[in-house]
């Protein structure tokens, strides 16, 4: 049986977000509607709600969802009704990335997370008089009071824990702490630079300060986000709006060095080749934050050749049923504090919070239902 809920709906690119009536489809065998309790407000909802993506408008978006399961399809064995779920990306769960634990990189993670709009079988989650709308947006399109979510987006947690201090943990948050956690391995005395303070970038502080990493510095233009920065882990910091040049700085505070590992995810590519330029020999550097598509950088070859890396990364590599529990259990002890991140809204003031994110008011909007 369908439902009838009430979502944000992006008309078209650049538009507001408007409220309107929707309605889910039925759902089926491997899906499940879910009461929305809180989703976080992420830069890749605004950057397709600006038209930046080729997601099919109009349409819902959101991707943090966090809430509890209210009905499940026939072949759902994982949660049941009244189970407490973070919602995640999606994937195919057969190709040879998600077999091998990589989900992140599954051969059909795109037209099922970012741009399909659909199910993997083409048709539609979500209607509106009749017409269908983009939706399946990674696998749960949770700017909604409910919404029907991929059974491999539904990640059950402790219910203990409160919904709106973790849904962030779907998108933003995994991919800082993955970052550090699955691709960089700070060993013992290592340092790790993190370009940007936002929520990616201080999830990576976060992740950074439980290694046995002994610097972490954080790099961004904000001395407030900086200051936080240093509450969360950081033993160091950098403002990009007030040194001559970033790499010189980040030479500096590694003696000449430079650093192991290096976070990217200011998406700008001026900061990419100037990280790049400030790692060690052997140092890796993770491109987290994405530019619009097509953009190219350069880099110095010569440089690269005392065994420097550069490796991409998608959502932190991680296999969320796995890991996502654990990131639960650290925001409940405490030891990952990423309730300092979020600032909450109702759910029908998204707009003030698109624009207090924008603005830089807010590091994690996260919407209340």
């Amino acid at each position: 049986m369908s439902t009838t809920t009430r979502a944000a709906v992006v008309e078209s690119g650049g538009a507001p977000f408007t409220l309107s009536e929707v309605v889910l489809d039925e759902p089926g065998p491997h899906e499940a509607i879910v009461r929305m309790v809180a989703t976080g407000l992420c830069h890749t909802d605004l950057g397709v709600a600006g038209g930046g993506l080729p997601f099919p408008l109009p349409g819902v978006l959101g991707h943090e969802g966090a809430g509890v399961v209210e009905a499940i399809g026939s072949a759902v064995t994982g949660v049941a009704p009244g189970d407490h779920v973070v919602l995640s990306f999606t994937s195919c769960g057969g190709c040879a990335n998600c077999r091998d634990g990589h989900p992140a990189y599954c051969a059909t993670w795109l037209p099922l997370n970012l741009i399909g709009g659909r199910r993997a079988d083409g048709t539609s989650t979500i209607s509106r008089d009749g017409e269908p709308l983009g939706g399946h947006f990674f696998g749960q399109s949770s700017f909604a009071e409910r919404a029907l979510v991929d059974e491999r987006s539904l990640v059950k947690v402790d219910p203990d824990v409160p919904l709106d201090s973790i849904a962030p943990l779907g998108c933003g948050v995994q991919t800082g702490v993955g970052a550090v956690w699955n691709v960089l391995e700070p060993g013992a005395g290592s340092t790790v630079v993190v370009l940007g303070a936002g929520a990616v970038g201080l999830s990576a502080v976060m992740a950074a300060a439980l290694t046995p990493a002994t610097k972490v510095i954080a790099v961004d233009k904000v001395a407030e986000r900086l200051e936080l920065s240093l509450e969360l882990g950081a033993t160091h910091t950098v403002n990009a709006g007030e040194v001559e040049d970033i790499t010189a700085a980040l030479m500096e505070l590694t003696g000449g060095q430079g650093a192991n590992g290096i976070v990217e995810t200011t998406g700008s590519v001026f900061v990419l080749r100037k990280g790049v330029d400030a790692l060690a020999a052997r140092g890796t550097l993770v491109i987290v934050g994405a530019p619009p598509f097509g953009t190219e950088v350069s880099l110095d070859v010569n440089g690269m050749l005392g065994g420097k890396r550069v490796v991409g990364l998608t959502l932190g590599d991680t296999e969320t049923q796995t890991d996502i529990p654990v990131l639960v259990d650290l925001v409940k002890s405490g030891k990952l504090p990423l309730d300092r991140l979020i600032s909450r809204y109702k759910f029908e003031d998204i707009d003030q919070a698109v624009a207090d994110m924008g603005g830089g008011k807010a590091i994690k909007p996260v919407l209340m239902f």
